[in-house]
Parts: C-alpha cells; sequence; structure tokens
C-alpha cells in the first residue's frame, strides 16, 4: 500500500514551487529574528502571503518546516572549491563557513536551527542531512589531494573536511571569539597539518 510523503518533502515545481519559496524565506526570517521557540506556523503563512491551510498541510510542525528550510539550504548551498592546491581548498571552505556564520541573517539563522535540532527530531535529522551533504560536497577536495600525493593515503576526506569547520563552530557556539578571516585560515592550516600527519 503506497505511503504519503511526509510533510514537506515533496519537490514539486509551479505555483507550489513558488509557495514553498515563499514560506522558506520567511521560516528562514522569522527563525534569525526570533529563534525555533517562537517559530509559529500561523505567523509565516501571513508572512509569505500564503493561506494558513497551506502551510499546515504542507509543514503540519515548525519542526518540519525547520527541516525542509534546512533541506532547501543543502540544495542551494555553493560548491566546493577545486583550486588544485589542498591548503588553499581547505581555506577556502573555512573562509566560506566563517562568511556564513559571521552575515547578520545566515549567523543567527544558523543558531536557531542548531537549538531547534536540540529538541526536535526531524530538525536533528535535517541538521545531520545539511552537513552530510556539505561535508560529501568539499571531501573531493580532500580525495584529489591523496591521489595528487599531498596527503598520505587513506586520509578520511570527510574527518578533515569536518575538522575545518569544528573549531569555527565551537566558537560560534562555545566561547564567543570574534570569527574573523585569520580564524578561518587558522582552522584550515590545523586540519590540513593533522591530515599531513597522519592524524585523519
Amino acid at each position: 500500500m503506497p505511503t504519503s510523503p511526509q510533510p514537506g518533502t515533496v519537490r514539486p515545481g509551479g505555483r507550489t514551487a513558488r509557495v514553498r519559496e515563499a514560506v522558506l524565506r520567511a521560516a528562514g526570517d522569522a527563525l534569525a529574528e526570533s529563534g525555533f521557540a517562537a517559530l509559529d506556523l500561523a505567523e509565516i503563512a501571513q508572512r509569505a502571503g500564503v493561506g494558513k491551510t497551506t502551510v499546515y498541510r504542507r509543514w503540519g510542525t515548525p519542526g518540519a518546516l525547520a527541516a525542509d528550510l534546512l533541506d532547501d539550504m543543502a540544495e542551494q548551498s555553493l560548491p566546493r572549491a577545486d583550486t588544485g592546491d589542498v591548503a588553499q581548498d581547505l581555506r577556502e571552505n573555512a573562509r566560506l563557513v566563517q562568511r556564513t556564520l559571521t552575515d547578520e541573517r545566515q549567523g543567527r539563522l544558523f543558531k536557531a536551527l542548531i537549538a531547534a535540532s536540540l529538541c526536535n527530531e526531524p530538525a536533528a535529522a535535517a541538521l545531520h542531512r545539511f552537513y552530510a551533504t556539505r561535508i560529501d560536497a568539499w571531501a573531493g577536495c580532500v580525495t584529489d589531494a591523496v591521489t595528487r600525493g599531498e596527503l598520505p593515503s587513506g586520509t578520511d576526506p570527510r574527518r578533515v573536511i569536518a575538522a575545518v569547520s569544528a573549531p569555527l563552530y565551537y566558537a560560534l557556539l562555545n566561547t564567543g571569539e570574534p570569527l574573523t578571516q585569520d580564524s578561518a585560515d587558522r582552522a584550515a592550516a590545523a586540519a590540513l597539518a593533522a591530515a599531513r600527519a597522519g592524524v585523519a
């Protein structure tokens, strides 16, 4: 017996796609402004200029809406760098993360989505998918570096890419230290040094 798709998982086109885009934009704005606890589907419908019934029928819960927003963000993310030099590729990755987390809207949005993931299962699963998608996209930098002989055979590409962004997220969420381009470059250099030493 066929099952109905989970709310927010269908990827249609036309008018429905425009409605989804408007609702996700409104949800992102609301999350950046007030956080997950204040996310209200009726308010999102009003912000997006669509009917409440449409939003409740399509997403059902704030968690499902946050999850769909994360899935959309993963789909819209920029492609990885491919400079032919692993040090430069990892710096580009770190700087992209740094720019995103320090952007006035995006930084607050990520904090809200991370907070949502701590108390909502669909949001947590979507956040894991988001990071897995981004890590997989950038892992090619490391795979290519191993092929070129820049890094040891057996280096785990996903571990290296995760090590690049981990200090930046730690600063954002725990220490509150300023996230600068220098911070990004240091994170990339540390991940690269560990990979070259065979730690990864």
